[in-house]
């Protein structure tokens, strides 16, 4: 008889041998783990004119603390709400059917991500208006920020898939004339065996590079620069602050550890959509038809 550990692995893990062989393929070959980031501020009232200039340089920053015990602990609560339906009107990606989900387990093992939750969620608004957050971003726009977006992204045990490299601004509603940015705030330890976030420092200077639709929307594999990868692993409460183009990434979650983070993005006051036409020169291969 399959234990407990099988059982949850067949449902919520791969689908064949196969299926986990590719994943870990490409998570040994197009991420690394021995570069980790080490340069930290402990809090974002820490942040000053050096530190903003040197984010725009390398395209990120790691803040050691930005969610105290309390707020990581509501914002988990409003989560988990959310996912069982005790909490109404934010929206959640599942792998399966949510009809096929019997059990709060089995809810919560096949959500993925959870979306357009702060006109719902005051406790994930809190977070979003977060004072430090809000300061920070203002630092770093040097001008009033407004949110983009507010998502949590749920990478579950045995089989939380990868999120292959991407830009977040290659994603239409992210699409602005100025550079977006984005703060992941770790809500789980973030570790390099369970899908913390990698980032390529410096790629975001490069510009919009064409998406293509392979995995996921995403950069092609071969022109990722992986020898230049850096981890960067997270305490809960920890925060990646990251320009709207910087090249990132997750790996998958081939642990028995939860990882959720809430991914918030920020755009300038005085920034405009980009229209359709001008997302398709910038994001895709339409100018030059390469393929990937």
């Amino acid at each position: 008889m399959a234990s407990k550990a099988e059982d949850k692995e067949a449902l919520y893990g791969y689908k064949s041998k196969e299926e986990e062989l590719l994943a870990r393929n490409i998570a040994d070959s197009l991420y690394r783990y021995d570069a980790v980031a080490t340069d930290r501020l402990s809090h974002l009232s820490e942040l000053t004119d050096e530190h903003v200039k040197k984010f725009w340089e390398q395209g990120y920053l790691v803040v050691d603390e930005v969610l105290n015990a309390e707020e990581i602990a509501t914002s988990l609560e409003a989560l988990m709400d959310i996912l069982y339906g005790r909490s109404k009107g934010s929206k959640v990606q599942f792998v399966k059917p949510r009809a096929e989900l019997k059990s709060e387990e089995e809810v919560e093992l096949a959500a993925r991500k959870i979306y357009d939750y702060v006109d719902h969620e005051p406790r994930l608004k809190a977070v979003a208006d977060h004072p430090d957050i809000m300061s920070a971003m203002a630092k770093l726009f040097k001008e009033g920020a407004r949110l983009a977006q507010d998502q949590a992204l749920l990478k579950p045990p045995t089989g939380g898939a990868e999120k292959p490299w991407h830009q977040d601004m290659a994603y239409g509603n992210l699409a602005y004339d100025q550079c977006v940015i984005g703060i992941w705030l770790a809500l789980d330890p973030a570790e390099l065996d369970n899908g913390c976030m990698h980032v390529i420092p410096y790629s975001h200077r490069e510009g919009a590079v064409p998406h293509y639709a392979v995995r996921d929307w995403q950069l092609c594999d071969v022109s990722v620069h992986v020898e230049r990868d850096v981890a960067v692993p997270l305490k809960p409460g920890g925060a990646l602050l990251f320009a709207g183009l910087l090249h990132h990434g997750t790996p998958p979650n081939f642990s028995n550890k939860r990882r959720r983070a809430l991914q918030l993005h920020y755009a300038p006051e005085s920034a405009k959509k980009l229209t359709p036409q001008e997302y398709k020169k910038m994001f895709t291969n339409e100018m030059t038809g390469a393929e990937c």
